[in-house]
C-alpha cells in the first residue's frame, strides 16, 4: 500500500476531540473496561474480550446510554496534516483513509444504488467520548453512530489490534475505516433501520440479523479496496498509488482476527454460535473477499440468502 504524497489531506472530514475530556465509563451498560497493561492479566482478558466483541461494530450497543457531544478543535491536526511529513503521522494517514472511502461512496452510491451520498465526519477521541448514541469509552473500539451519522475512533485502538489481536499490518487501519463507512452507507440506504425493525419483529434471530449487517459492511469495505486506487482528492490527485496483494491479505487477516469464533477462542471460552453478532473468521474473510473480487457493492446482499 502506497499513499500519494501529493494528495491533499482534507481534515474538514475529521472532528478532533482528543483532549476534550469526554464522559466515559458508561459504555456497554456500565462495565468498566481497563486500558492495555492496566489491571493485570485478568484486566487484559476483559479488554480483549470486550473490545473485540464490539469491534468495528457500528456502535449499536450504546443506544441505551445518554450523553451530549463535545466540540472538536482541529487547529493542531490541520497544521500537522499540512506539513511535509504528514504521512508519517497516524492521524493524518487515517484522515486520508477517510478521504478515500468517502470519495469512493460519493461515486458508488449514486452509480450503484441511485442515491446521493451524504458525507459523515470521523471523530478522533481519547479514552472517552459523548455521542448521539450515548457515552462510550475506548473499550468499545471504533464504531459508527447512526443517530448523529459519525464514525468514532480512538487511534490508540490500533495498538490493541496489532499487539493483542495479531492484526498488525498497515492495511488493517483503512479496513477498519472502510468497514465503519460501510455502516454509514447502510444508514443512507435504509438497511440499518430495516434490520432494526426486523430484530424487533423477530427477536430470536436478532443476532443473526446483526451478523448479516456486519458482513455486509465487510463486503462494502472490500468493494472500496478494489476501487481505492481510483479515489482522488479535491484537486484530482490520486490518494492511493498502489494497493498490493499483500495489503489484501492483511485485510483478510484482520477480518479473521476479529471473527466471533476467533474472539471467543482467544478469550478462553467455549465457541457459542448463538451469541455471534459479527460473523465467524471465515465469513468475514469471505464477504470482504467477495466485495474485493467484484468491486461492486450490489454484490454484498448478505440479507438475500445463506451467509
Amino acid at each position: 500500500m502506497e499513499l500519494n504524497e501529493n494528495a491533499r489531506i482534507d481534515t474538514s472530514q475529521i472532528e478532533d476531540r482528543r483532549g476534550a475530556g469526554g464522559r466515559g465509563g458508561g459504555g456497554l451498560g456500565g462495565l468498566p473496561i481497563p486500558l492495555p497493561g492496566g489491571g493485570g492479566k485478568g484486566g487484559l482478558v476483559v479488554l480483549i474480550a470486550v473490545v473485540v466483541f464490539t469491534l468495528i461494530g457500528g456502535g449499536f450497543g450504546l443506544n441505551a446510554l445518554t450523553g451530549g457531544e463535545e466540540q472538536g478543535d482541529n487547529a493542531a491536526i490541520d497544521q500537522r496534516c499540512a506539513a511535509d511529513d504528514a504521512l508519517r503521522q497516524l492521524d493524518c494517514r487515517n484522515a486520508l483513509y477517510v478521504n478515500s472511502v468517502q470519495a469512493y461512496w460519493r461515486t458508488a452510491l449514486p452509480q450503484h444504488f441511485g442515491r446521493q451520498y451524504q458525507p459523515a465526519d470521523t471523530v478522533f477521541f481519547e479514552q472517552a467520548v459523548n455521542t448521539g448514541c450515548g457515552a462510550a469509552d475506548s473499550g468499545v473500539g471504533p464504531f459508527y453512530c447512526p443517530a448523529d451519522r459519525k464514525v468514532f475512533i480512538d487511534l490508540t485502538f490500533y495498538r490493541v489490534l496489532a499487539d493483542q489481536l495479531g492484526a498488525g499490518g498497515e492495511f488493517a487501519q483503512p479496513y477498519v475505516v472502510a468497514h465503519e463507512y460501510g455502516h454509514h452507507a447502510q444508514t443512507l440506504l435504509g438497511t440499518e433501520a430495516q434490520m432494526r425493525r426486523q430484530q424487533q419483529r423477530d427477536p430470536r434471530n436478532a443476532n443473526e440479523l446483526s451478523v448479516r449487517l456486519e458482513l455486509q459492511a465487510d463486503c462494502y469495505a472490500g468493494a472500496w479496496a478494489k476501487n481505492a486506487t481510483g479515489t482522488a482528492d479535491a484537486q484530482g490527485q490520486r490518494i492511493f498509488t498502489s494497493i498490493t496483494d499483500r495489503d489484501i491479505r492483511e485485510g483478510l487477516d484482520t477480518a479473521a482476527a476479529i471473527g466471533d469464533d476467533t474472539i471467543q477462542r482467544r478469550a478462553g471460552g467455549q465457541i457459542d454460535e448463538s451469541s455471534f453478532t459479527h460473523g465467524t473468521a471465515a465469513q468475514r474473510q469471505e464477504w470482504f473477499g467477495r466485495g474485493y473480487q467484484t468491486g461492486d457493492p450490489t454484490s454484498c446482499d448478505t440479507f438475500g440468502g445463506a451467509i
